[in-house]
């Protein structure tokens, strides 16, 4: 294990001095292990170089949003073209209706799009028109999933109320007795259920959706006159070329969009079918930034290129490939890897690991060697990445999982990870 760089500590330093914990949210290295940078310089394809010039192939993808790589050309020139000309302006463009035709071409259960910036103003705009919709409060959830940062779903509660977290039931996901329970509990005041695409929660193994599971989902919304929802900020576009749960042939009545609709470009969506339409004409939502045309130059590219290249096939072969090769790497040194989710979004957790100790020492030996991975939270495969970048990945883990046999004993709980955890 390598210390941080003087150049990222004096950055740390800095940033301590003006910034509440030196950093906040996803993007904090707090709860990692100790050698993990917190700054960053530049971004090119595949890869991602720290402050201190040292070059990874990212397995995080800036936690999504590079779903063709960084820096790419096409992509970026749209989004330069349109800065040149002013934006934002006092009004929207042109390209916010044509991204907007595009996306609902793209997405079958949608007839209409409304744009924002975050995945939690996505979710939380999908939450209130459904309430508009249909004059109720609550809503069904699953307990442990991730739908943003506004105080209603925040993971940490610091500031905010009980009120804020009102109205919310909770169930298991994939688990169907467990749904229709708490929907039964909701009552005639059911407004919403609100899905993952998959059960992506961190720090437990993931679960590709039960197609019995979704379509329950939907028949109980249906029954009760209720909208069903898909958080599809996470794996939107990385799942399928349409709404995540297409693939199980389910279709909600809203999703919410994010992270690569725009390959990082800061945009994300609220889209629905026409019967939700009216409501979502009542709301009042808004935000400064939220119809600026650069990132939505930015989608349209996107767009083309998801359309218009085999970019998830790629996606979904190069997952398989890593997926195959760790397996056999992990089983080799003795190492129990469990490798869950789709393989262009994979979690790795090690068995008998509760306290992440192993995770821990296996992520910083293979940062150590060039390749960025998270020892807890779900990764993301860009259509960057080659097969000569995942055989580089299996080579480093070959190296990875001796260092970590090698030292096993003596290896210590990941103690920031128990302290973030309270």
């Amino acid at each position: 294990m390598t210390a941080p760089t003087a150049r990222d500590l004096g950055l740390r330093r800095r940033a301590e001095a003006v910034i509440p914990g030196g950093m906040y949210g996803h993007q904090s290295v707090a709860a990692l292990p100790d050698d993990y940078p917190q700054f960053f310089a530049r971004g090119a394809g595949a890869y991602l170089w720290d402050v201190n010039g040292s070059r990874y192939l990212d397995l995080m993808c800036a936690y999504g949003p590079q779903l063709f790589g960084y820096a790419h050309d096409t992509i970026d020139a749209a989004a330069i073209e349109r800065i040149r000309q002013g934006d934002p302006l006092t009004g929207p463009t042109e390209y916010m209706v044509s991204f907007a035709e595009r996306m609902t071409a793209l997405v079958t259960h949608a007839e209409w799009a409304m744009f924002c910036k975050n995945g939690t103003d996505a979710t939380t705009m999908a939450l209130v028109t459904a309430r508009a919709h249909t004059g109720r409060k609550t809503v069904v959830l699953a307990k442990g999933a991730y739908h943003g940062a506004a105080p209603w779903c925040t993971p940490r509660t610091a500031g905010t109320t009980p009120e804020d977290r009102a109205n919310q039931l909770f169930c298991t996901y994939n688990d169907i007795e467990s749904l229709e329970a708490a929907v039964a509990r909701a009552g005639g005041d059911l407004a919403a259920i609100l899905a993952s695409p998959f059960k992506h929660d961190a720090l437990v193994d993931q679960a590709l959706p039960d197609p019995a599971y979704a379509r329950r989902a939907r028949e109980l919304c249906d029954e009760r006159g209720a909208l069903l929802i898909v958080d599809d900020v996470r794996g939107g576009l990385r799942v399928a070329r349409d709404c995540s749960w297409s693939v199980v042939g389910v279709q909600p009545d809203l999703s919410s969009w994010g992270k690569c609709i725009a390959n990082g470009h800061p945009i994300s969506a609220l889209m629905g079918a026409e019967k939700a339409r009216a409501a979502a004409t009542q709301i009042f939502v808004t935000g400064s930034y939220w119809y600026a045309a650069s990132p939505m130059a930015a989608g349209l590219e996107t767009l083309r290129l998801v359309q218009e290249t085999d970019y998830l096939e790629r996606l979904q072969s190069l997952g398989e490939r890593l997926r195959t090769g760790l397996a056999e790497r992990a089983a080799a040194h003795g190492f129990g890897l469990r490798q869950t989710g789709p393989v262009q979004m994979p979690l790795f957790l090690f068995d008998e690991d509760a306290d992440l100790r192993v995770g821990f020492a296996w992520s910083s030996e293979m940062l150590e060697r060039g390749i960025y991975v998270h020892p807890w939270h779900n990764m993301f495969l860009s259509a960057a990445m080659t097969t000569t970048d995942i055989d580089a990945a299996l080579d480093a883990a070959e190296g990875a999982f001796a260092a970590v046999k090698a030292r096993r004993a003596t290896l210590r709980p990941a103690e920031k990870l128990q302290a973030f955890r309270r």
